[in-house]
Formats: C-alpha cells, structure tokens, sequence
C-alpha cells in the first residue's frame, strides 16, 4: 500500500510525484530491437518493453489477475510517475474485450483525476469477436475506454510497437481522440485491418491462386500496413527504433510537464 501510495499526489490538485535530482540512464537497449518477431501471428510479452522503458525496470502493476490481455499500473520514466496502459500479445492476441476495456477505462480515469500523465503500449488487432461478446454490451464497454481516452486532459503519450487496427486502433490514445504524442516502430502496421484478412475481403476471387493472395498481401502491407501512411496524415508524430522509446518517453513527458487542462 505505502508503494501505491508513493506514485500518487497528496490530493487531486497537485502534480503527480516527480523524482528529481537523480540521475536515469538514457542508454539504448538494442534488445527492443528483435522484440517484435518478424511473424505477425506469433506473440511476445509486452511486460517486457515495460520494465525496459521504466526506471530501474521498476513495474507497479494492478490487477493483473483480472482481464490479462491488457496490463495497467504505475511507474517512473525519467523521475515522472506515469501511468502504464499496454495490450498483452500473449493474452487473446492483445484484443480488447468487455473486461479489458472496464479495467482500463477505470484506471485512465484514474489518472487523469490525479493528473498522472498515461503512457499507452500498443499492440491491437481489434476489439474480440463473438456473440458473448456482443450481447454483453461490447460497443457500450468499448465506448467507455475511448470516451476516458478523449476526456483525459494529462499529457498521453503513445507507442505503437506492432498491430493497430481498425477501431481498436483509435480506442488507444491515437491522436483521433487528442494524444498529445504518438510515435510508432517501423513494425507498426496501421490499417482497417491486417493485410491477410483485408485481401481475402477485397480480391476473394482471386482466393484460389496462392502465389497471387501472396503478392496482394504484400502489396495491402506496403500501401496500408505500415506507420508511414499514417505519418504522412499526421496521425503519427514520428517513427522511432524500438532501443529510441525509453529517451523519447521520457524527453515528451518532461515537455509536457506543464500541460494544463
């Protein structure tokens, strides 16, 4: 409790805590770089780029036996308490379901109501399909963590490390609903959807000839399926190596510092 404690302001009207004078190693870690495995299918841990990006791979996770495709907690990155929200690939994909977007609703709310700047990872095929799903009240559940995105006034950073697709893709803090910074990884793929789906969609009768699916495929990928698409549209500030995101991190929320609602 004295841990959770020690990541939160003294009330809601101060900043959140900042601990200065100490000296955070701004060293790359070129182990980012093979994170992402070059198959789009096979998952990674996520916890791992976390506890990479924070301070002294200091994690203060919450909840992590409850909805596990999506992780939040507390952490430092450069001295500035952040709020951590990240997709989990090794759970459901990292697909956003009725749980996972209650439990991260709640804590960007959270933040903001302290003034804890939010730090987005993002790794998002889509929202889970399913008839579970829908008469559960997907839509209505979703909408709650992109209306706590949009009504968010604390500085929002957000690193997109591999799928962001379709609605998901603007439920996490993309510059749609005002992120204040948003970069991406060259494996980035930002699209309706992923280039195997989206082709069997578009060219389905071309679905017999694997060496055309194939090549549609790779054609979908490099027109659609890629971070530079959506910088050219300005919905990504830049495209940054994998071993770059702990110092940009850092350098955007202390330019932020003084961000006011």
């Amino acid at each position: 409790l004295r841990r959770f404690y020690s990541y939160l302001p003294l009330s809601n009207k101060e900043k959140a805590p900042f601990l200065g004078g100490l000296v955070w190693s701004d060293e790359p870690d070129y182990s980012l770089d093979t994170l992402v495995p070059n198959n789009p299918n096979q998952p990674y841990d996520m916890k791992e780029l976390i506890h990479k990006v924070v301070d002294d791979e200091d994690f203060f996770e919450l909840q992590p036996d409850y909805a596990k495709n999506i992780i939040i907690g507390f952490a430092r990155i450069g001295g500035q308490t952040a709020g951590i929200v990240a997709n989990q690939p090794l759970v459901l994909a990292g697909c956003l379901d009725i749980k996972s977007s209650i439990k991260a609703a709640r804590f960007v709310r959270f933040c903001d109501a302290f003034n804890i700047p939010v730090v987005t990872l993002v790794d998002v095929p889509g929202f889970m399909p399913g008839t579970a799903q829908e008469y559960g009240g997907i839509i209505k559940h979703g909408a709650k963590l992109l209306y706590a995105y949009a009504d968010c006034t604390v500085p929002k950073v957000t690193v997109i490390t591999r799928k962001a697709y379709g609605g998901a893709y603007d439920v996490m803090a993309s510059k749609h609903l005002r992120g204040d910074v948003n970069f991406a990884w060259p494996s980035a793929e930002i699209a309706v959807m992923g280039p195997k789906g989206a082709v069997e969609i578009i060219f389905r009768e071309e679905k017999g000839d694997p060496s055309k699916i194939s090549e549609r495929e790779a054609e979908y990928k490099a027109k659609f399926a890629n971070p530079f698409v959506a910088g050219r549209r300005g919905y990504i500030d830049d495209v940054i190596m994998p071993h770059e995101t702990r110092k940009r991190i850092a350098r955007s929320l202390a330019s932020f510092s003084d961000k006011n609602p």
